[in-house]
């Protein structure tokens, strides 16, 4: 949950909110614009994709004397390294707005449509998915230096003070894959990873938070506007089996199995385990394999749960991977998407209920 004001928060709740939406186009460190014009857009965000967040916007080709065709090597949104800060201001009475700021974005496509310009934007891990290695890559000495060396300098990284780092065997050698290189040794190490607001890349070991961020109910005063269900079988896995090399060359094994989901091991889903098959060289010892087993069933679970498709009232300040409670029943934001002008309607979610 993006950091708000009890003043804001209760205005965003009372059905009766006033949004502005800011955008800043920046070149490396070069402001070019501080509040492009934007007549409509959309931020969709889906934690199951490599690259989570996209954004949409629809900007008039001229406005003040700018013409924003995006023909020149700094137009401001031109797709040439050019990057939106995108902030969502609530309205808090006498005129005055509390800003939220939802992200950093790189422009991938900007197309003049007549007297429109379309823009399209993704978050920051596409300079990490584009950027392929050039060479094999050999992880450094331990999990730290070599995740700062698969993103820096194109993501800061900062991590979680819980993590503890340990060394990586010399033997292991990454091909051409720079963001897969940086899952794997994520996974190995039995962490996770998100780009935050402010564009870091922020490193943890946890994954589902404990605390609830908002509170979602329908009915009076409610700000869903409704909800409905859906369920598949398709790419469902219920165990996960974590392999690696023991310094000796003996093979390291541990099996996670999901045992309180829906689609749970052993139930009616299926009496016998479908298993996902994760192997590193990453992982000498049993402890190290049982955690990579551990955080690649919790990664699964977020897309084989029970979920909840919601259309709710816009609340700026929701990320995805929220704690929120879903008329009384705790879930976790998988999926939001948030109109950023006040016209573009609702927002939709969808949360994943979380198992007692």
């Amino acid at each position: 949950m993006i950091e708000i004001s009890d003043q804001a928060a209760s205005v965003l709740l009372s059905g009766n909110q006033t949004r502005r939406i800011r955008v800043e186009s920046w070149y490396d460190d070069q402001l070019l614009d501080d509040d492009v014009p934007v007549t409509d857009g959309r931020e969709e965000t889906d934690r199951s994709l490599n690259v989570p967040e996209r954004v949409t916007l629809t900007v008039p080709r001229t406005r003040r004397g700018v013409d924003y065709t995006p023909g020149e090597l700094l137009s401001p949104l031109a797709a040439n390294g050019q990057r939106l800060r995108i902030l969502v201001g609530v309205g808090i009475g006498n005129g005055q707005y509390e800003w939220l700021q939802r992200g950093w974005f790189v422009i991938t496509n900007s197309v003049r449509r007549g007297d429109q310009i379309s823009v399209e934007a993704a978050g920051m891990l596409w300079l990490i998915q584009e950027a392929r290695l050039v060479n094999p890559f050999q992880p450094s000495t331990n999990f730290v230096t070599s995740i700062r060396a698969l993103v820096e300098p194109a993501l800061t990284v900062e991590f979680d003070s819980a993590l503890v780092d340990r060394s990586i065997p010399s033997t292991v050698n990454y091909d051409d894959d720079r963001l897969g290189a940086l899952e794997t040794t994520l996974t190995a190490w039995g962490a996770v990873a998100d780009v935050t607001p402010d564009g870091f890349l922020y490193v943890t070991s946890s994954d589902d938070p404990a605390t609830v961020s908002l509170e979602l109910s329908s009915g009076v005063r409610g700000t869903v506007i409704q909800s409905s269900g859906e369920s598949t079988r398709d790419g469902v896995f219920n165990a996960v089996v974590a392999q690696g090399t023991a310094t000796d060359g003996g093979l390291v094994r541990s099996v996670a199995y999901d045992l309180n989901g829906p689609k749970r091991s052993g139930g009616p889903f299926n009496d016998l385990p479908v298993p996902f098959y994760f192997d590193s060289p990453l992982i000498t010892t049993q402890a190290q394999a049982a955690a990579a087993a551990r955080t690649r069933l919790a990664t699964i679970k977020r897309g084989t749960g029970i979920m909840k498709d919601v259309e709710m009232v816009p609340h700026p300040a929701l990320e995805v991977g929220d704690r929120v409670t879903l008329d009384g029943v705790d879930g976790v934001v998988e999926q939001y998407t948030l109109p950023l002008t006040a016209a573009g309607g609702a927002a939709t979610a969808k949360v994943r209920l979380v198992e007692s």
